[in-house]
């Protein structure tokens, strides 16, 4: 019965409200008006803890009269007044294939009195019976890692992908996880989990973390990738007495900091190479099984960003980036993109918030863009959809508010989390009475001044509430609107589907011929092995819009791309890192927990089944007179790698984490792959790779001359 009343007293009368196509699923959250490792914040969202996140939020579903239905009170999760051991914080809806269920993210409990530290966590949950008239049920999803898990959304068989900050192997003494940037804790990466069997897969390790995912309508498992490979600016500060371990062995040895990829932060005078700084959010793919990660259609820094530096500064054919007069076909650069959705009836259609990393909770610019599978990452464009002033904090005239969360409905309209304010963040209140100047609602976008759109009216009347919990050190009280975060139409949708293990390009399948290997036979040892390969078919082949790295490569004796006259760079090998977490913080004696990733030379089983490099650097394998070069990796570990001259000078380094699953036989092109002519004018390479040959060769050798054992793929 205590039930019933409460629900009969929160829904919301109707009679003015605006009508929606199908009901919009959403969260109210206590504003928290701090933007640094906050439930709002770009990264570092994930904590449960009462700085990061204040409990008195629940979920909610808007149905399309504007009926409002507070489903966490009907189910009995949650209160009003102090926030004690049923407090909540809520998070994350994500809508089920078909429509009648939704999995979201929960934090249950708070401090029941002063000075209580107490662990929190955010878990999964799915919720049923939302249906007008139905009756809810809210049910912890069964067998998910006991962590801080968030973001989730359904794959097309119904298991769920997600972030967490599990530890990327589970071991304890690698929790948490901290990023490239503050070296504060991050999630991993995205895991897959079948509630029904608990099998837990990590399909991608992020140094940084990975976040939002979603499954598109052509199977492709979409995400916001941070991606910071660089190297470590806290070591910077003494006063965080970073160290190292010799490995990510708990009783490991340590030492003092040590780096040795990618290039310096800074410049290191008469080096002639400059500082190598990355700190961006892109949009990411996956497979769903976790294979093929890959920018968005292939869109990078290339295509999107403003600028950016060569790398090296002595090489007059290499040039700083700069968009406006790269001749790119997008006009309009964006930094990042947060919070991606695709358009219900528009397979390939995407809204985006580009937003700074700090002081707007993630909240920015509104973008569109169309990136279906087929189209070419140089034909792409973003539409800012709201003025640009809307990115950042500084007032204009035509800075109509920040926005974050956008979705379009079945109609073709969008809808966004908004607030007017134009400046940052801010705490207008007191820290024991706080007040944001921020005041996200969720409203209908409509045309505005210039050719824009602008938000319009809410979609429903405030929901307010008032609540008190403690810090855990002194008592905090919150009178007011509740913010309306992460909304999402509640409709059923087909299932996409997609392709496990699609067959071998033609280059790659032709080198397993040539070999005498099968590929299955070949990807069943790499499973049992915990391995994969990477194989590219020529590394001097660069894509035409890349002038900040060398690219008048040549392998001596063999093939070269040499546009135009200057400088031409002889490589030799391909050497491989791998991300290892051994960078501690606060000293050996008594470090923090957890520890940040670090690039060290791929070492263990993969580099002991390469084929031999006598005259290469560590980790290296040799590059092919024809331009290629294959290696064996090891398996859900982020991964990077760079070409090399002949006496093991860096030439060419890869800026980007990525991971393998096991099994999987990850094949380029080239070394920044075509997207559509390389620096000569050259499409991509589509070459039989002899180095994938040789190693298939020496395999097979190796493991009794194993052939076609169950017929060509």
């Amino acid at each position: 019965m205590r039930h019933l009343l409460l629900f009969a007293a929160l829904v919301a009368p109707a009679a003015l409200a605006q009508t929606t196509p199908h009901p919009i699923m959403f969260v109210t959250q206590v504003p928290v008006p701090v933007d640094f490792a906050t439930v709002g914040s770009t990264f570092a969202n994930h904590m449960a803890d009462m700085r990061s996140v204040w409990r008195g939020g629940d979920l909610w579903i808007r149905y399309g009269d504007g009926t409002l239905r507070n489903l966490t009170a009907e189910a009995g999760f949650g209160n009003a007044g102090f926030q004690g051991a049923n407090a909540i914080a809520v998070r994350d809806p994500a809508v089920h294939w078909d429509g009648t269920r939704a999995v979201f993210a929960m934090v249950v409990g708070a401090p029941p009195s002063q000075f209580q530290q107490l662990t929190f966590r955010w878990q999964l949950f799915e919720v049923t019976g939302f249906g007008a008239g139905q009756t809810v049920s809210i049910t912890p999803v069964p067998n998910q890692p006991p962590f801080n898990n968030v973001m989730p959304a359904y794959l097309s068989d119904g298991s769920i992908v997600f972030s967490s900050d599990r530890a990327r192997d589970g071991s304890a003494h690698l929790y948490p996880q901290q990023d490239e940037y503050e070296s504060t804790e991050t999630v991993t990466g995205l895991w897959r989990l079948d509630p029904a069997t608990g099998q837990l897969t990590l399909l991608d390790h992020s140094p940084s973390g990975d976040f939002d995912a979603f499954v598109d309508s052509f199977g492709r498992l979409l995400f916001t990738r941070w991606d910071h490979l660089q190297r470590d600016q806290q070591a910077e500060v003494p006063s965080n007495l970073n160290f190292d371990w010799a490995s990510e062995a708990a009783n490991a040895a340590t030492s003092a900091p040590s780096e040795v990829f990618p290039e310096p932060r800074v410049s290191v005078v008469g080096s002639g190479i400059n500082g190598h700084r990355l700190n961006s959010f892109f949009p990411w793919e996956l497979r769903q099984d976790g294979t093929h990660a890959e920018f968005l259609n292939h869109l990078g820094r290339h295509e999107l960003q403003g600028y950016f530096d060569r790398s090296f500064s002595t090489d007059d054919n290499l040039r700083e980036f700069i968009g406006e007069i790269s001749g790119r076909t997008n006009p309009r650069p964006i930094e990042n993109t947060f919070q991606m959705s695709e358009h219900p009836t528009i397979p390939g259609r995407y809204l985006a918030i580009d937003a700074p990393e700090f002081n707007t909770l993630a909240s920015g610019q509104l973008l569109r863009f169309d990136a279906a599978p087929s189209v070419n990452p140089d034909d792409i464009v973003i539409d800012y959809l709201t003025p640009r002033s809307t990115f950042g904090t500084n007032p204009a005239p035509d800075h109509s508010g920040h926005y974050r969360n956008p979705i379009y409905l079945s109609d073709g309209s969008i809808v966004v989390a908004h607030t007017s304010e134009q400046g940052g963040i801010a705490n207008v209140g007191t820290a024991t009475a706080p007040q944001p100047n921020y005041r996200f609602r969720l409203k209908r976008m409509v045309n505005g001044v210039g050719g824009f759109l602008s938000a319009g009216a809410p979609l429903n009347a405030p929901i307010n509430k008032t609540v008190n919990w403690w810090s855990p050190d002194v008592a905090v009280s919150y009178s007011g609107e509740l913010w309306e975060l992460s909304p999402v139409e509640v409709r059923a949708r087909t299932a996409p589907t997609f392709t496990r293990e699609p067959p071998l390009a033609a280059p790659e399948a032709a080198a397993f011929a040539a070999a005498g290997v099968a590929p299955s036979t070949f990807r069943a040892y790499l499973r049992a092995q915990n391995l994969g390969l990477i194989t590219v078919r020529n590394n001097t082949a660069r894509d035409d819009a890349d002038r900040q790295q060398p690219f008048r490569l040549r392998v001596p004796g063999g093939t070269s791309h040499l546009p135009g006259s200057g400088t031409i760079y002889d490589i030799r090998h391909f050497q491989l890192v791998q991300g290892d977490q051994v960078r501690g913080i606060g000293g050996a004696t008594n470090p923090d927990p957890g520890r940040r990733v670090l690039a060290r030379f791929m070492h263990g089983t993969p580099a002991s089944l390469n084929p031999p490099n006598p005259t290469g650097p560590t980790s290296s394998v040799g590059i092919f007179s024809d331009g290629s070069s294959a290696s064996f990796v090891p398996t859900r570990r982020a991964l990077s790698w760079q070409t090399t001259s002949p006496d093991g000078t860096p030439v060419v380094r890869e800026r980007f984490w990525l991971t393998l699953q096991p099994g999987e036989i990850r094949a380029c092109d080239g070394c920044h792959g075509v997207n559509r002519n390389g620096q000569s004018g050259q499409p991509a390479a589509t070459n039989t790779p002899q180095a994938l040959i040789d190693l298939l060769q020496r395999w097979s050798q190796a493991n009794g001359g194993l052939m076609f054992a169950d017929g060509f793929e």
